[in-house]
């Protein structure tokens, strides 16, 4: 039997091997001559101790303490020192782009429909079943946040969806920024770094948002190689899949490019501890205020164990990293290096 045929009859299998987005991640990398930038906002840092530290990046705001993606969790993820705010991008049937992981508006509002569905006079009357019932925003509601003064400093990981039509996404994308003036900092390219899932979005970065930074948001090291051809792309990968020996692998060849890379969800004491013996840049995390809590007592000289049930968990993640990995290889050549072109 064909392996994709038999995962895909695994009950609860990842949503990576359905056919229709296998498909997107099978597109030809298709790059411009472009030299993209490396953001000197997003590198790890030094503390008053003179230890370098991930940033903290804000998944979806505090997600720990308020309503993901609500303006809320962005502005108590800032008010507890995140570096960054973290957030995921779908188009509304009218062209807004708004601020949610899900394509549809089950999970956070109890609603049966998807996002592309909607229009956004609709949507934004939505509250969270989540309390305090926050409302659902668009990108330009938090990009108004970006000017006030206590956010100087701070930066914006994008999560850019693969649901949209890609073309349509980034224009959309491109024209919030154009709507909204960046303050303080001068330029949003200067505050925002656009992450991507597939090949098709690099070019489309480059037409759209021309001096953006970009990282690629990943689990696979059999694909995600191949962006280490992209100049200056950085990585933001999956946290449990850099743990294995081909993750580990994959972050020395990030490092050797001089790539910058971060993880994600890191919300686990010693997955923190992990993270920042490993030199990664940034980790993305539902915890702010737990992040900085490591930070503060971080010893290199004291290493924890892993406990079992964690290494059952990371087990599970490999193994389907691992047959994504194969599925992917037979399929496309997951270690191809990406075509260059000109962009119109």
């Amino acid at each position: 039997m064909d392996l994709l045929k038999l995962v895909q009859k695994i009950p609860n299998h990842p949503p990576f091997f359905k056919e229709e987005i296998l498909d997107k991640y099978g597109e030809k990398a298709i790059i411009s001559r472009t030299i993209f930038p490396t953001p000197a906002f997003a590198s790890a840092f030094l503390d008053s101790r003179g230890r370098r530290l991930p940033q903290v990046i804000a998944h979806r705001g505090y997600k720990a303490k308020c309503p993901e993606n609500s303006l809320s969790a962005f502005e108590a993820a800032v008010d507890a020192g995140a570096h960054a705010v973290e957030t995921d991008l779908h188009l509304s049937k009218d062209g807004v782009v708004v601020l949610s992981h899900d394509p549809d508006l089950k999970r956070c509002f109890a609603i049966d429909k998807k996002i592309r569905d909607c229009d956004w006079d609709f949507i934004k009357t939505l509250r969270t079943t989540r309390v305090p019932n926050e409302p659902l925003p668009c990108l330009q509601d938090l990009l108004e946040l970006f000017k006030k003064p206590r956010w100087k400093g701070v930066w914006l990981m994008l999560d850019i969806k693969i649901d949209d039509d890609p073309e349509e996404l980034m224009h959309r994308l491109a024209e919030t920024f154009t709507r909204v003036d960046p303050g303080h900092d001068g330029h949003w390219k200067d505050r925002v770094m656009l992450g991507y899932w597939t090949a098709r979005f690099i070019p489309l970065c480059d037409k759209y948002l021309p001096g953006f930074p970009i990282t690629n948001i990943g689990f696979s090291p059999t694909y995600c190689r191949q962006f280490l051809a992209v100049p200056n792309a950085g990585f933001n990968f999956f946290q449990p899949a850099l743990i294995s020996p081909s993750g580990r692998y994959f972050i020395r060849a990030v490092k050797a490019h001089r790539r910058q890379i971060y993880a994600w969800t890191v919300n686990d004491e010693k997955n923190m501890d992990w993270c920042i013996r490993r030199g990664v840049d940034g980790i993305v995390t539902d915890d702010v205020a737990k992040y900085f809590e490591i930070c503060d007592k971080f010893n290199e000289h004291t290493r924890y164990g892993w406990p079992m049930k964690m290494l059952l968990q990371f087990m599970y993640f490999n193994v389907w990293v691992w047959v994504f990995g194969i599925i992917f290889s037979r399929r496309y050549g997951g270690r191809s290096r990406p075509h260059k072109c000109r962009l119109a």
